[in-house]
């Protein structure tokens, strides 16, 4: 059975920071990229915020870069996502998505991070 356990998150101060972390168990971690997305309300579109590939590449939203940092430790098959100089906007739900192809992609179950102004 696949499982992506989130931790972290919770309320943070504007300017403040946070890290998230998201563990993987039932795939080879190693193989898959890893990508974390939030959400701001159970209408809205989840948006791409940072990306890892197997190989450490990583990308980023504008909105976040420069302030947000995504790296994994493939022998611990966790995910991190080193969230700085938070600011009020930043206020979403937060998603880890392991994905190998389209089909083959498994979700966690999503941390509210609160930035208050």
């Amino acid at each position: 059975q696949v499982q992506l356990v989130q931790s972290g998150g919770g309320l943070v101060h504007s300017g403040g920071s946070m890290n998230l972390s998201c563990a993987v168990s039932g795939i080879t971690f190693s193989i898959y990229a890893m990508h974390w997305y939030r959400q701001e309300g159970p209408w809205n579109k989840r948006e791409l915020v940072a990306s890892i590939t197997p190989d450490s590449t990583t990308t980023y939203a504008d909105s976040v870069k420069g302030r947000f940092t995504i790296y994994r430790d493939n022998a611990r098959s966790t995910g991190y996502l080193q969230m700085r100089s938070l600011k009020p906007e930043d206020t979403a739900v937060y998603f880890c998505n392991a994905i190998l192809t389209s089909p083959l992609q498994y979700w966690g179950q999503g941390t509210q991070v609160t930035v208050s102004s």
